[in-house]
């Protein structure tokens, strides 16, 4: 595959956003509500508003499996229903994530129990869902399968299925977490079948981190763990396509669009675990755009970036850096459909809660018990956003509704 033109354009805008909806149980046994820790349940309205305001008219929103389900076969989707309710209003539309890390707490990322019941839930949320959002409808059954299985095999980050943390314990990319992936591969299979019985029309975005890899020290050894890491991010696409263990069940069909997540910290050098520093140049890194081509070569579906941002003052940069490297990549024929910034709000760590990250589009305000009460826009970030909508930056202007470049 050599690169070809997007055929379809089936979402609001090119410029999307993301609200963190993460809900697993974290290590010290903390349940997880992002959504509510953010304030995005209590300010809905005015999130969606400012949203669209500043032109970003498609979402990413999570419905979350562990606060949906609160019996087995028993679900609650209220807070889903007011997020699509909301959104119709407001004119945006929503990109939604079914299973966002957490499991109700009679299961575990170890249970083949998992498989049934999610896809159980995955119709219930459709059916729940499909009433109120107009076409076309966009499900991503479970939120970074390779992510998810890395993290829970290689820690206790996601709950009881992993190992417990080790104080000053480093990262391991050595992980794969392959039993959890064909795990929740089955499961993401399972969800789509259940999932187009209730909704015939739904379309699919599986999402995972799309990596680069090099090794610390250039011997083969080294080289081929590196090759031997970056390989792990092709495992779920490939079992889902049906190119691996086929038994599983994957099919071609099964890969609709292909979300595809990137930060900073995404290029590291192995074994030592060091990143490749962005802001500092690190000439090893590799650019989105050929990490994009590289996707776009392997499996000749439509790409989105799914989630991208930065920290602290380095996050209008870092959109600059994005926005060309999207540039680059239409230019090269990639069907590029959009970049969702994430996360539209600040948010708290998931292992230390009362450390924010200085990553949103907005800063949440907080009372002295750490409650969220307000918005405040982070205005370099949003001006570099209105920057590469208009055009103003270069030569095109990445916007909605139609991404392909064209002059000033």
């Amino acid at each position: 595959m050599t690169g070809g033109p997007l055929t379809e354009r089936p979402f609001r805008s090119f410029w999307m956003g993301g609200y963190e909806g993460a809900d697993h149980v974290n290590g010290r046994g903390d349940a997880l509500d992002m959504v509510r820790a953010t304030g995005h349940d209590r300010l809905l309205v005015r999130d969606y508003r400012e949203a669209r305001r500043l032109g970003l008219r498609c979402v990413r929103e999570s419905v979350g499996w562990r606060l949906s389900e609160r019996a087995p076969g028993a679900w609650d989707f209220s807070r889903a229903q007011c997020m699509a309710r909301t959104a119709r209003r407001e004119g945006l539309q929503v990109l939604w994530t079914l299973m966002h890390y957490g499991v109700p707490p009679d299961l575990t990322l170890l249970d083949d129990a998992l498989i049934p019941r999610f896809a159980r839930f995955a119709a219930a949320a459709a059916a729940a869902i499909r009433p109120l959002c107009p076409g076309p409808r966009f499900y991503t059954p479970i939120n970074e399968i390779s992510f998810l299985a890395w993290a829970a095999s290689s820690s206790d980050a996601m709950g009881p299925a992993g190992a417990p943390r080790e104080v000053g314990a480093r990262e391991d990319s050595r992980i794969s977490g392959y039993a959890i992936k064909r795990r929740l591969v089955r499961a993401a299979l399972a969800g789509m079948d259940a999932i187009r019985e209730v909704d015939p029309q739904a379309r699919f975005l599986h999402i995972d981190p799309v990596i680069h890899v090099v090794p610390t020290e250039d011997t083969p050894d080294q080289r081929a763990l590196a090759e031997q890491v970056a390989s792990y991010q092709w495992q779920a696409f490939d079992m889902l396509a049906g190119r691996q263990d086929p038994e599983l069940g994957g099919h071609p069909a099964a890969l609709d669009w292909i979300g595809l997540n990137h930060y900073h910290s995404s290029q590291w050098e192995v074994p030592s675990e060091k990143r490749l520093a962005w802001h500092l140049g690190d000439p090893r890194r590799q650019p989105l755009s050929a990490l994009l081509g590289q996707v776009w070569q392997r499996y000749g579906r439509p790409l989105l970036v799914a989630e991208t941002g930065h920290i602290g003052r380095g996050r209008a940069d870092w959109l600059h850096d994005i926005a060309g490297e999207a540039q680059r990549a239409l230019r090269a024929g990639v069907p590029l459909g959009g970049v969702c910034l994430y996360p539209m709000l600040d948010r708290p760590d998931w292992y230390e809660p009362a450390r924010w990250h200085r990553s949103g589009l907005w800063h949440v305000p907080r009372d002295a018990r750490g409650a969220a009460v307000g918005r405040r826009l982070v205005r370099p970030y949003a001006r570099a956003l209105a920057d590469w909508e208009r055009g103003r930056r270069g030569a095109t202007a990445l916007a909605t509704p139609d991404p392909v470049l064209r002059p000033r």
